[in-house]
């Protein structure tokens, strides 16, 4: 989330418990104050699936979140893997602030600190982690110094031989910078909207990769995915080789050439 930005939190009218996070008056995040484990997002739930799937029922997990908001999936994580050792690193101290005032407190094992997401990576020890969660946003965009070959080998860095990268895309059809994140992650699959995946409207896209070709339990994950409220599709392999073909990776060099 980007520094600047008018954020608020507002009460869900259909659901009391439920909080959202407004950034310029765009929906960012949301929480139920009594549940968290409900996930409101289509996208969270679809990170919140491979992770559920990547690992054993109730193991917990060392995980770093880029990007804060309202703190939906490390509390998520916290209630559904008790002992969870997170740290979440968000650019916006308004955001911080906002979220420490006026949500329920943030779980012990949660670190959270303000700080620029590429930064935290690049400055983070190797194998620390079994999961890495990318949401950042600035504008409604990702940052370009994020969205690189470059800093996708920093996450491989730190994530543990088995670890899992999570990253949270919205796009356009096309589908043209979705498109350039799967060839510059080398992403292992791709969940989304079905709708989306042809081309009929705008929204999120979730890409998970993972250090091991077969690591991804892809699978259970397309049934998952089919039996979500908004039934989602599940691009891998050849399927994901042809939604990529043609495209190319994006380069610290190549955006500075911009």
């Amino acid at each position: 989330m980007g520094s600047g930005e008018i954020v608020e939190i507002v009460v869900d009218r259909a659901r009391p418990t439920g909080r959202t996070l407004l950034a310029a008056g765009v929906e960012r995040s949301y929480v139920d104050v009594a549940d968290p484990r409900h996930l409101h997002f289509e996208y969270v739930r679809r990170m919140a699936a491979v992770v559920d799937l990547a690992a054993p029922p109730g193991r917990p997990l060392t995980a770093l979140h880029l990007g804060g908001g309202a703190l939906t999936l490390p509390r998520w994580l916290a209630a559904t893997r008790p002992g969870s050792a997170q740290r979440v690193v968000e650019l916006d101290p308004a955001v911080v602030e906002l979220v420490r005032r006026e949500l329920p407190p943030v779980p012990p094992e949660v670190d959270v600190t303000i700080g620029d997401a590429r930064a935290a990576v690049t400055d983070a020890p190797a194998d620390a982690y079994d999961l890495v969660l990318a949401d950042v946003y600035r504008a409604a965009r990702m940052p370009r110094h994020v969205a690189v070959v470059e800093f996708a080998v920093e996450v491989a860095r730190v994530l543990r031989p088995d670890g899992v990268y999570l990253v949270n895309v919205t796009d356009l059809p096309p589908l043209v910078f979705c498109r350039s994140q799967v060839a510059t992650l080398r992403a292992v699959c791709l969940v989304a909207d079905r709708r989306m995946l042809r081309g009929r409207r705008y929204g999120n896209l979730v890409l998970a990769a993972a250090r091991r070709p077969d690591r991804l339990p892809v699978r259970r994950l397309v049934a998952r995915a089919a039996g979500d409220p908004v039934p989602g599709g599940v691009l891998h392999g050849a399927t994901l080789d042809a939604f990529v073909a043609g495209t190319r990776p994006a380069t610290d060099a190549g955006l500075a050439g911009r």
